[in-house]
């Protein structure tokens, strides 16, 4: 690793320790206008949507990161004394899959089609009556492999950089699949 890239991983080690909350905000916030802007580049854009990449920081910063510091200490609250075996392991991935992910995939869902795509309650409505259960089981397929990871091997205090990091991927998922049934219906 170089002397910048460890520089950098120790500023931010420090950032996370004196201010956890704000650390998992901004990181979650970045990687989700990231996650948005190669979803445009994959998808063919010819220029960045700015005001996109930004609305999704701001999902990112006002909703993922302070959501997952707060999920995951009230799992930690919750399971606190029990060993890191794998039935414990299960209980969380189980009770994280049954209530974390259906409200995290609804809010996602919601929140693009009024603020990003600035579409009415109606059309958004619609388009998440279509479209929810087929990303909530295609979620099921994935999101339970990743708490496992998560609950299994990383440290409390990196959980929400782990899952913000792969919802970013997530979030590439979710936009390449809502642009893929916008150019179909075109």
């Amino acid at each position: 690793m170089s002397d910048l890239a460890k520089h950098a991983w120790r500023k931010y080690l420090i950032q996370l320790q004196a201010h956890p909350l704000r650390t998992k905000a901004i990181t979650a916030g970045v990687l989700a206008g990231c996650s948005d802007a190669v979803a445009q580049k994959i998808s063919g854009v010819k220029r960045l949507q700015f005001r996109r990449i930004l609305l999704l920081m701001l999902y990112g910063f006002g909703y993922g990161g302070p959501f997952g510091h707060f999920f995951h200490k009230m799992m930690d609250a919750i399971f606190k004394g029990m060993n890191k075996d794998n039935t414990t392991v299960a209980k969380k991935v189980l009770l994280e899959q049954l209530t974390s992910s259906p409200w995290n995939n609804f809010i996602f869902m919601s929140y693009y089609g009024l603020v990003v795509e600035g579409r009415p309650w109606k059309l958004v409505k619609q388009k998440v009556g279509k479209d929810y259960p087929t990303i909530q089981l295609t979620a099921w397929k994935f999101w339970p492999i990743v708490g496992w990871i998560n609950y299994q091997y990383v440290p409390l205090q990196f959980r929400v950089l782990f899952s913000s990091f792969i919802a970013s991927c997530w979030g590439i998922f979710l936009n390449l699949k809502a642009r893929s049934a916008v150019i179909k219906n075109a």
